[in-house]
């Protein structure tokens, strides 16, 4: 790996499109690199790593302040690590409530299909008709209009 690359370099060789390396570094997770005289972001192999990081983190549904959290143990390698193994407890949680809620909408869903055996007009369809009715399995929202919350909602 070249000891400077350019952002569509970067993205490349973290899988990660452009736009979101970007956001990263808006969001403080990603530090700003060096600039050319033409004004190109120029990364280097800690960049790569941290953002091989940050990505493992988003793949386990981690928010980006738990990612500060971590990131902060990452560049201090010193510190004990007590508050990383209570932020993954956390986050276990987290995910088991997202299971639980998960496993609630799909027998809403499967309710709402058994509702319709034979092929009807939309019209006669009691799908369609639950549908206009409020659900009886409550489930998460948030202002993202009713879809379910990721894992920390």
């Amino acid at each position: 790996m070249t000891t400077s690359m350019k952002i569509g370099d970067l993205a490349k060789a973290t899988r990660c499109p452009v736009e979101t390396v970007r956001y990263y570094e808006r969001e403080g997770l990603l530090p700003s690199p060096a600039r050319t005289p033409g004004n190109y972001r120029l990364y280097g192999p800690s960049h790569v790593e941290r953002l091989r990081f940050i990505r493992h983190c988003r793949s386990l549904d981690m928010t980006h302040d738990e990612i500060r959290t971590l990131l902060m143990f990452r560049d201090a390698p010193e510190r004990q690590c007590d508050a990383v193994n209570a932020l993954l407890d956390e986050h276990i949680g987290h995910v088991a409530r997202r299971i639980s809620e998960l496993k609630l909408l799909q027998r809403e869903l499967k309710a709402l299909r058994d509702q319709c055996i034979v092929v009807h007009t939309a019209g006669d369809c009691k799908i369609m008709q639950s549908l206009g009715r409020e659900s009886t399995v409550k489930v998460k929202t948030g202002d993202d209009h009713g879809k379910l919350h990721r894992t920390h909602g």
